[in-house]
């Protein structure tokens, strides 16, 4: 079934809501989501850094050329398959991790913009947005490259692109599950033409 299509300055306008959430303070910018809100996979990173910010766009500089070249071998494309967003207002200031209750003040809004791209795929980067999504407390270490259910969402859980920039020893894990997320796509794309 074909989604109508979402403007992106509408989904933006809707992620507003955000500046409601207890741990929006120490962002200096609102920076959501880019993609297309079509796509079948949704990227849910970690909060944005500083440069995100100023430039308003999640996964800029060595993180988002990484992000890239991993996509590619999932055989996804950025601009076209998938929408990226960052759990940016959820993340609180200084990289801690979040107590339970800031979470759960904050989910209300990640949902929200998980059904208005309403994916088949969510990928999540890294120990938060897989805590996030998956509400555990199992750490990305037991969870990378393991799909995993949230409600009708199929959750793939990778480490976050920068794990290789500062250890290599991420990098064949990474280029493993990344191939594998193409892997379950392709599956998918299989099943569905058998139903047709």
């Amino acid at each position: 079934m074909h989604k109508p299509h979402i403007p992106l300055d509408q989904i933006r306008a809707q992620a507003e809501a955000c500046h409601e959430c207890p741990l929006w303070e120490g962002r200096t910018n609102l920076v959501f989501g880019v993609g297309n809100p079509q796509a079948r996979v949704l990227i849910v990173g970690e909060a944005p850094g500083k440069n995100e910010d100023l430039q308003g766009e999640p996964f800029v500089g060595a993180a988002g050329k990484k992000l890239d070249a991993l996509l590619e071998i999932a055989g996804l494309d950025r601009a076209r398959d998938v929408y990226i967003a960052n759990v940016l207002k959820c993340r609180p200031p200084g990289n801690r991790d979040p107590r339970p209750e800031e979470i759960q003040a904050c989910t209300p809004f990640l949902r929200e913009q998980t059904r208005t791209i309403d994916p088949e795929f969510i990928v999540t980067l890294g120990n938060f947005s897989t805590k996030f999504i998956l509400k555990t407390q199992v750490g990305i270490t037991h969870l990378h490259g393991k799909l995993q259910m949230a409600g009708k969402f199929k959750v793939f859980p990778i480490y976050h692109p920068a794990a290789a920039i500062y250890d290599r020893t991420k990098q064949a894990a990474l280029e493993e599950d990344f191939a594998t997320l193409g892997r379950l796509i392709a599956e998918s794309d299989a099943q569905s033409a058998l139903e047709l």
